[in-house]
Formats: structure tokens, C-alpha cells, sequence
């Protein structure tokens, strides 16, 4: 299903819950791209994927929503390999970020212990901070 309408903005109806709740960029990659993949793989699975992967290009997850990254790049080892690449993803959070900008994240979404955390420990703190935030979010549009 085209995540983009004929004006080339997306239509927010199709977009994932989190990018609903993003802004207007993160929305844009995430259609633009998922729908170039869709066209040319006529696979919805994967161009999920590329959707995600774009966006997490620029983009990281905080609690229930996407915000812009202070620089571009992967995200995690997954993000960095290519179509084959076969590894842990960190499901939005920014791996690669250093870990004063961890611990920011980590402070924002209120994670207790952080403070005592090695930058692996925040990624997966933060992680399943980010999956709370994402549910809860869920539970009340319904």
C-alpha cells in the first residue's frame, strides 16, 4: 500500500503508529522511501525495511515518536550493512551515538540507573524505554 498520495506528501492514515506521532521529515523519508522499494521489489516486507532503514539514517527513536538525528549516518550494525546484513538491530535507538548523547536520551525518557550504565546498557535501556513509551501510546489511541 503507497504511503505517499499523488501530491507526494504522505498520507498519514498508512503511516506506522510512531511515525504518526513524528514529524513532517520522518514521515516524508519513511513514505518516499518505502514507497521506491515497494515499486521496485513488489515486496511490502521489504520495503518496510528500506523505509525504516532510511529513516533510521536520519532519524532516531525516542519513547513513542522519531526525532532528527544531530548527525546522519547508521544507526546500529544492522543499519550499516547492507541488504544481506544479518545482525542485531537496536530498534531505533542511535547504537552509534556517543554516550553523552545516550545518557541525554536516557535522561529524557527517565531511565532509572543510567548514571551507572555502560553505552551498551543505555542502548537497551533506552530500547525498552522507547517499546514502553510506543505501547502505552498505543493503548490510548484505542
Amino acid at each position: 500500500m503507497p504511503k505517499t498520495g499523488k501530491n507526494g506528501k504522505p498520507i498519514e492514515d498508512e503511516l506506522p503508529s510512531t511515525l504518526r506521532r513524528s514529524g513532517d521529515k520522518a514521515q516524508r523519508t519513511f513514505a518516499k522511501a518505502h514507497d521506491s522499494a515497494a515499486e521496485e521489489y513488489d515486496d511490502e516486507r521489504r520495503a518496510h525495511q528500506v523505509g525504516y532503514a532510511a529513516l533510521k539514517h536520519t532519524h532516531h527513536k525516542v519513547g513513542d515518536h522519531w526525532e532528527p538525528k544531530d548527525e546522519p549516518g547508521p544507526s546500529d550494525a544492522q543499519a550499516e550493512g547492507g541488504r544481506d546484513t544479518d545482525r542485531e538491530t537496536a530498534g531505533g535507538v542511535d547504537a552509534n551515538a556517543t554516550k553523552d548523547e545516550l545518557m541525554d536520551v536516557a535522561r529524557r525518557l527517565d531511565v532509572s540507573g543510567r548514571s551507572d550504565m555502560t553505552k551498551d546498557e543505555l542502548v537497551e535501556a533506552i530500547q525498552k524505554a522507547n517499546d514502553r513509551s510506543t505501547r502505552k501510546a498505543r493503548e490510548e489511541e484505542r
